[in-house]
């Protein structure tokens, strides 16, 4: 299993070998350090590893506490773990101060990318769920894009998870199935087959099984 934290960047496009244009999603990734280790024989009771990802003006002490045990000096000079999130993996060989970069993947490996969805406010059940809405004739008036009746007789009252208008986007998302389309190990860019979740600047996990 191979991981990143990424951030994104832009969408752009590249020429495959026919010539044909390939709309890719171009993404920061790394650098990343490994922060923390943790296996099931520690207190925490399971294998996961903990990664450090960014820039931070200003680090609070609990966590630069907890970033003074990495023995890595360039981690030390940049204030770096803006972000940390954790991956759980089995019988990792990954040591505290271990750097994680771009080529860690290549052209051609498929990847996970998880991250925040756009938020859209608030939004009707047209636009949220994807109802049809009512007809546009017979003596409609205001009520095209309505739900509809939410209830019935029995029981009594609106069951809970019923499609209405609500809060949209602004969700943990999963895309599964996207390409490395390009990998740029200098700079640490990766070109991402696709569109992925999230605004410009949104922090993404990659995970390649």
């Amino acid at each position: 299993m191979r991981f990143i934290l990424a951030k994104k960047l832009q969408m752009a496009q590249i020429f495959d070998s026919e010539g044909k244009a390939v709309p890719v999603t171009l993404v920061q990734a790394g650098p990343c350090f490994v922060t923390q280790v943790k296996s099931k024989d520690t207190k925490d009771g399971y294998s996961a590893v903990q990664i450090a990802f960014g820039e931070i003006k200003h680090i609070n002490k609990p966590k630069e506490g907890h970033l003074s045990k990495i023995k890595n000096e360039k981690l030390k000079m940049k204030n770096f773990g803006k972000y940390l999130r954790e991956f759980r993996i089995a019988n990792s060989e990954m040591k505290l101060g271990d750097e994680i970069k771009a080529d860690i993947f290549k052209e051609g490996d498929e990847v996970k990318v998880i991250g925040i969805s756009k938020g859209k406010g608030f939004a009707g059940v047209v636009k949220r769920h994807g109802f049809a809405g009512g007809p546009a004739s017979h003596g409609q008036k205001d009520r095209l894009r309505a739900p509809g009746s939410i209830g019935s007789t029995f029981p009594e009252r609106v069951l809970k998870g019923k499609r209405m208008a609500g809060r949209m986007g602004g969700e943990r998302v999963t895309v599964e199935g996207l390409t490395v389309a390009k990998v740029d190990a200098e700079n640490n860019i990766i070109a991402i087959k696709g569109a992925v979740p999230g605004n410009r600047g949104q922090l993404l996990e990659i995970i390649s099984d």
